[in-house]
């Protein structure tokens, strides 16, 4: 097997977003974002991002402004994406796409859409790529349904799918002679609901501490709507965590390992990412890369491999 890393200090230096973010400019393009945007402890321009409201406004209004989305709206609860890490992603995965024979002729499926349908939305619009995207929520696929209808020429690249079983990744959601460029996935990062609650009360913390205010009570995980981000039971965590859900992807992957040139995950934790190398060496993946993403003092990786 062969095994690469690949190393970035800071966002994808195509990614939009990696010189921050232009409040003035984004209050143009999106209007209702004004009403939460302030000066900050340092004087510069910013929102608080400890508001939910405050948060989805800036998320609306980026997609606006960067990337010509309309409409783009959540449910109250529901995840609401750190814009900038997500096309990070997107960014690398274009550059592995970019080297790999055929690629440009297929299609990508984002496995656990959400209701911010972000990876779908960016794909089609920055990269211009057509997108199976699924979800085993009725009411996510139902939401990115609504964002599609006021952007027409998104809405005929997108395609959604329910995935009726929970604990089916690719099994049942693709017909047996699709093919795919490559699969994208943002796993539950937690292993159960009590955990994602205590998750939630270090990073309101965290966000608390930075802006000198008084830490918050975060509700709990099933009264989301206080977190800043958001997420239902589904996107926030599912049974074993991460890991559990990477083995079942993994583990399907090799079941069809022609159905997309290149199978790709985000891995929030990074202990997983060795227990996922070996599983995947075990099973016979000719290829695995982990692709590190910095922003700010966040780490994240991708996962991404090939048979």
């Amino acid at each position: 097997m062969n095994s690469k890393s690949a190393n970035s200090k800071g966002l994808h230096p195509d990614n939009a977003h990696r010189h921050g973010y232009d409040f003035s400019a984004l209050v143009v393009s999106y209007p209702p974002l004004k009403s939460f945007v302030r000066p900050n402890p340092h004087g510069n321009l910013s929102i608080d991002f400890a508001l939910p409201a405050a948060v989805k406004a800036l998320n609306a209004a980026l997609l606006k402004h960067h990337y010509g989305i309309d409409g783009w709206d959540i449910p109250k609860g529901f995840l609401c994406p750190p814009i900038p890490g997500r096309v990070d992603y997107l960014h690398y995965l274009q550059d592995l796409l970019a080297h790999t024979p055929g690629a440009a002729d297929l299609p990508l499926l984002d496995i656990g859409t959400g209701a911010n349908g972000i990876y779908a939305l960016l794909s089609a619009s920055r990269f211009g790529c057509n997108v199976v995207a699924t979800d085993i929520a009725k009411a996510s696929l139902a939401n990115v349904d609504k964002v599609l209808g006021h952007n027409p020429a998104l809405k005929a690249k997108v395609t959604l799918r329910h995935q009726a079983n929970p604990k089916r990744i690719f099994a049942g959601v693709v017909a047996e002679n699709e093919r795919f460029a490559a699969c994208v996935c943002n796993p539950p990062f937690h292993a159960s609901a009590a955990e994602a609650a205590s998750g939630t009360g270090k990073k309101l913390e965290g966000l608390a501490k930075s802006r000198g205010k008084a830490v918050p009570t975060p509700k709990s995980a099933s009264k989301p709507g206080a977190l800043n981000f958001g997420g239902q039971d589904a996107e926030l965590w599912c049974d074993g965590g991460e890991r559990s859900f990477l083995f079942r992807m993994i583990d399907e992957s090799a079941a069809r390992p022609q159905l997309c040139l290149w199978f790709s995950s985000l891995v929030s934790k990074g202990d997983n990412v060795r227990p996922c190398k070996r599983r995947l060496e075990k099973l016979g993946a000719a290829e695995v890369k982990v692709i590190e993403m910095h922003q700010g003092m966040k780490i994240t990786r991708v996962l991404a491999w090939r048979f």
